[in-house]
């Protein structure tokens, strides 16, 4: 089992390269072979099979056999890490900011 940091590291480093978010946003709207993921970025079906490793190590895709080929899956879950610290982190922000927005208008009223 892999600890909840080191998940969290694995999806942020996933998320941080922006043809692996094309990708997770093609595989939002269907499933697809890494052929097709592949092409509309012009990479090589080498090249596309490495990043679609990154996002499986990271939970966020599964690759599934059928027949000759293997399908990409999109498993959202994956992603459950990043968007439980993004939460952490928003409600700390939220309270900071309001606690900032009081204030100003204190010395509004002054």
């Amino acid at each position: 089992m892999v600890e909840s940091s080191e998940a969290g590291d694995l999806v942020f480093r996933a998320l941080a390269d922006p043809t692996r978010r094309r990708m997770i946003e093609r595989l939002s709207q269907r499933e697809c072979t890494v052929g097709e993921l592949a092409e509309p970025l012009d990479m090589s079906l080498a090249g596309a099979s490495k990043h679609v490793g990154v996002l499986e190590q990271a939970g966020i895709l599964v690759r599934e056999k059928r027949g000759r080929e293997r399908v990409c899956i999109l498993r959202p879950g994956g992603l459950i890490a990043m968007r439980d610290w993004v939460a952490r982190y928003s409600a700390f922000w939220d309270a900071r900011l309001e606690s900032l927005d009081r204030a100003l208008r204190e010395d509004g009223d002054e």
